[in-house]
């Protein structure tokens, strides 16, 4: 938009009309200092100087009545001329009312206060203003009038009735006073109305009068604050055993209010006064059973320093004690799942020995169960349960409520997604302990049932055997391996139990089963296990047969000098268990040894092919089955021929290589070992003759050239 268009924003005027134009600032030529400074002050005063000065009215000064009556008649016309402008203007009715009583025409002035009266009654400054005319003037009678309007048009305007009383009393009308005061209570004002008609009859020793306000001021305010006024009251004038009421009469009824905890240190300070130490131990106790423990920081505090005055060792123990309790339950207070912090706090129960407090807190913490049902939220919640049945078993002794908290325990926790052994197997045990067999395999057969775990099926298994069941141990193992048939560890100590019991078929065809699953956890171990079984039960030719069924499966260098030693190790077999003649014992044993020499040789010649042939890059591998070969070759003594494995050992080189970046970079380089096998050896040689015969031949074909 042009700046010369008009714009509707800016009432249709444009944008250079409603441009502010400031003047010009004046170019100053001369910067150098005047030879004559002036200051701020100088030219305040000069203009304060020039100022000229102010016109004023001049005095009038009235001489007779008709120019009296003039002057009043004028007044009165520009005040009543201003009231009709501005009627609702207190001010202008107060000034005319002033003036009025100025010129001593006091029922005029009362006039204009009841003309303002008409126009707003419930201006309570209006009444305050026109009373204290009345009573400056020493019109009392029309004062009380003043007053006992107001306060009848006013009530719950307390300053009307202090001025009031306060006028009564100081013409020494005690009586209208207290008249005054039975009328403004019946009202029902607050407290410091109720306080100062008290003060008002003490003023007047009237203490039996004061006794009774105070009856009438606490059922009217039943708060701790009146009944404690009350109390001190009573005691100030020495009745003991009325105060005593009162602070009981107070528990009475405020033992559930919010700020009881007031009350309670004031009768408890009270009964210290009175030397009576063991009430207010009582009262210290009883508060902290009764308040809520977040509100009662001053309690414990002033209980621990009574304690420490007047207790003994135990009395500041339990003092020490509920403090600490104190804490841990705004801890628990600001976060339930603090579980941490509900340890603390049972911990400090169970030092104490309160078998109620104990099982409350217990109660009051596994209430606070986890939002989720993720078992990292559960972990530590867990163990207030466990904690919670064994405090039942082992200090409470009640195996009932054990059982129970076991019971429930085990209902709360959300089996289907997941579960705890250590519960399931910690109520079994308990059963066990109270020789409630059933009760036990019952445990164990729902938790298998809901929630199997390989700790469950091992101690379940365990709990068997130990009381000699072998079927139920098979058939747990049958549950074991239906429910995880990948597990080594199950199937190995399966076989072990047949083993244990001289079925050694029913060991191998469980080896034998256990071997064709077609995933296995750990399956080095089962392998380990099948042929430590079949050398333990002398079957070589089986055991060989698993060793060549293992290395159709892994060519692993685990495996060759596995195979190795036992080939090697039968020769020691033969040894113990040659039952031949004395005299060709000798000879066999010769024999034998050889043969198991040749055996071993043949398996790590086998291996050394694989690695040359089928493996190459195994170089590292094949290094370390040479040197178990060596030192297989080295334990046959004369037997032994170590030149076999010399001739194949390898060398090794030290070499770099290229350390390159993301990007392609070349970063660095790396040292690494590298082994050089001799037929590698040779056809290094090989291609260098080659290369030297081609460059000489090429040298010869130049020079002819």
């Amino acid at each position: 938009m042009a700046s010369k268009d008009p714009d509707p924003s800016l009432g249709y005027l444009t944008r250079k009309d409603t441009e502010v134009k400031l003047p010009r600032p004046t170019r100053v030529k001369n910067k150098t200092p005047a030879p004559i400074q002036i200051t701020a002050e100088q030219i305040l005063r000069e203009a304060r100087e020039r100022q000229e000065a102010e016109i004023r009215p001049p005095k009038q000064k009235i001489t007779d009545p008709t120019e009296l009556a003039d002057y009043r008649l004028r007044k009165r016309k520009e005040f009543e001329d201003l009231i009709r402008r501005v009627r609702w203007n207190q001010s202008v009715w107060i000034k005319y009312a002033q003036w009025e009583e100025s010129q001593k025409d006091f029922n005029r002035a009362r006039s204009v206060w009841e003309r303002a009266l008409e126009v707003d009654y419930r201006n309570h400054t209006l009444w305050l203003k026109y009373a204290e005319v009345e009573m400056k003037n020493k019109f009392i009678n029309h004062a009380r009038n003043v007053w006992d309007r107001a306060v009848t048009l006013l009530p719950r305007v307390d300053q009307l009735w202090y001025k009031y009383i306060h006028m009564e009393e100081m013409l020494g009308n005690v009586a209208g006073a207290r008249q005054i005061f039975e009328r403004w209570m019946s009202w029902m004002p607050d407290q410091q109305g109720w306080l100062s008609y008290i003060k008002f009859e003490l003023r007047y020793n009237e203490v039996e009068r004061a006794r009774a306000i105070y009856e009438r001021f606490v059922q009217c305010h039943p708060k701790v604050g009146a009944w404690i006024r009350y109390a001190k009251f009573e005691m100030k004038n020495g009745e003991i055993v009325r105060a005593r009421n009162v602070y009981e009469r107070a528990v009475e009824k405020l033992a559930d209010e919010e700020d009881a905890e007031q009350l309670f240190v004031a009768f408890a300070e009270f009964e210290e006064r009175c030397k009576e130490t063991e009430r207010a131990r009582c009262i210290y106790k009883f508060a902290l059973d009764h308040i809520p423990k977040g509100s009662a920081e001053d309690l414990y505090r002033k209980f621990v320093a009574f304690e420490k005055q007047y207790g003994d060792k135990e009395g500041i123990e339990d003092a020490i004690v509920g403090k600490r309790r104190f804490q841990y339950e705004d801890e628990v207070r600001k976060n339930p799942l603090n579980y941490d912090a509900w340890f603390d706090y049972i911990r400090l129960e169970e030092s104490v020995g309160s078998k109620g407090r104990i099982r409350e807190v217990y109660e009051r913490a596994i209430a606070n169960v986890p939002p989720a049902e993720e078992k990292r939220y559960w972990q530590r919640y867990i163990y207030l349960w466990i904690n919670y049945a064994l405090y039942e078993e082992l200090d409470a002794g009640d195996m009932e409520r054990t059982r129970d908290v076991y019971r429930e325990c085990l209902k709360l926790i959300p089996h289907e997604k997941f579960s705890f052994a250590k519960i399931w197997l910690l109520a079994a045990q308990f059963e066990i302990r109270q020789l409630n067999l059933m009760g036990a395999r019952q445990i164990l057969g729902n938790a298998i049932g809901k929630a199997p775990k390989d700790k469950i099926f091992k101690k379940y298994i365990e709990i068997e055997l130990q009381l000699g069941n072998i079927d139920r141990c098979r058939k747990l193992y049958e549950k074991y391996l239906e429910w995880a048939p990948e597990n080594c560890y199950a199937w190995s100590k399966y076989a072990e139990l047949e083993r244990s019991l001289a079925e050694t078929e029913r060991a191998r065809a469980i080896f034998e089963l256990a071997i064709t699953q077609p995933a296995l956890d750990m399956p080095e171990l089962l392998w380990k296990a099948y042929i430590d079984f079949e050398i333990s039960e002398g079957e070589y030719e089986r055991t060989r047969g698993l060793y060549e069924r293992l290395l159709d499966r892994t060519k692993h260098l685990k495996v060759w000098i596995s195979y190795a030693n036992f080939e090697a190790s039968a020769m020691e077999e033969n040894d113990e268990s040659s039952d031949l003649p004395q005299d060709g014992v000798e000879e066999y044993n010769h024999e034998a040894k050889k043969e198991c020499v040749q055996r071993a040789r043949r398996v790590f010649e086998r291996a050394v092919n694989y690695y040359r042939t089928s493996a190459p890059e195994l170089k590292e591998e094949r290094a370390m089955l040479l040197e178990e070969w060596l030192k297989t070759e080295s334990s046959f003594g004369e037997l032994g021929d170590i030149s076999i494995v010399q001739s194949k050992l390898p060398k090794k080189l030290k070499k770099r290589k290229q350390i390159t970046s993301e990007d392609g970079g070349v970063t660095g380089y790396e040292e690494y070992f590298d082994y050089v096998f001799p037929e590698e050896n040779q056809a290094t040689n090989l291609k260098i003759l080659e290369a030297a015969y081609k460059w000489k031949k090429q040298k010869i074909t130049s020079d002819d050239e």
